[in-house]
């Protein structure tokens, strides 16, 4: 299976980064698991855990309520974007929407709220050796400094799997984190043919896009649940999401046949 996989990978031009791990069996199958790769919405993963752990703490409150405006808005994912100014949310409203529905207009407004220096801080803390924010989403004067968010598939496996074992902030953040991440909706990736298999697989997932950029990092919980990481640069979309599609569905019948 795993040459199978590698093979997969190899096939697709562009930069491409993997990695899966078996969370009972320990199995694990990984490709440049290491790369840098440019983040798109994946580094909202990070942003997420930064919130709990400032909740936990104290320094914020999850009820602190928000005035959209219209000056605050960028452009493309999300729900706020889309909605009249003056509108009020909380900051839970806000960290749901970044992660549900991947919302860039709540992403910036954690972002100044926490502080990008906070967030990094926790990063290292946490032990991930290849992520960074370096600006807020659609900052097109440091973008164009070469200011970049980047992560790799082994960081964030890391990251889900001490969410998994419940060991990020504590038992509660991370059972909450998780139940967020359920809720995605947005899911022509990773879960595109496990979502018709019943009994429902819950899948925890974050995704990631940009022009020739594709991402997605989660949590099956099947009956040996496994991490799975697809990050994608400078690759061509289409092609390897349907890679992402067939190669979750590979590992998911690869394992259910060993168990029997």
């Amino acid at each position: 299976m795993e040459e199978k996989i590698i093979n997969k990978l190899e096939s697709i031009s562009g930069d491409v980064s993997f990695y899966y791990k078996n969370l009972v069996t320990g199995d694990i199958i990984k490709y440049n698991e290491e790369k840098n790769m440019l983040a798109a919405s994946l580094i909202k993963l990070p942003i997420l855990v930064e919130c709990f752990k400032q909740i936990k703490d104290g320094s914020i409150n999850k009820n602190e309520v928000f005035i959209t405006k219209e000056e605050d808005k960028v452009p493309s994912c999300g729900a706020l974007n889309y909605m009249q100014e003056n509108l009020k949310v909380t900051l839970e409203d806000l960290y749901v929407l970044m992660i549900i529905l991947s919302d860039n207009y709540a992403t910036n407004i954690l972002i100044d709220k926490l502080g990008i220096e906070n967030i990094n801080h926790t990063i290292k803390n946490i032990g991930l050796k290849n992520t960074v924010l370096n600006r807020k989403m659609f900052d097109d004067e440091k973008a164009a400094l070469g200011l970049e968010n980047y992560i790799s598939a082994g960081d964030l496996a890391y990251l889900l799997e001490k969410i998994y074992n419940k060991e990020l902030i504590d038992k509660k953040s991370s059972e909450e984190m998780i139940s967020i991440l359920k809720n995605q909706r947005l899911n022509g990736k990773i879960p595109f043919f496990l979502q018709s298999i019943k009994p429902k697989i819950e899948i925890a997932h974050k995704t990631g896009e940009d022009t020739n950029i594709t991402h997605d990092v989660g949590i099956v919980f099947e009956k040996e649940p496994f991490i799975i990481c697809f990050c994608g640069n400078n690759v061509n979309v289409p092609l390897y999401e349907r890679l992402m599609q067939d190669i979750t569905y590979d590992l998911y019948k690869y394992n259910l046949k060993r168990r029997k």
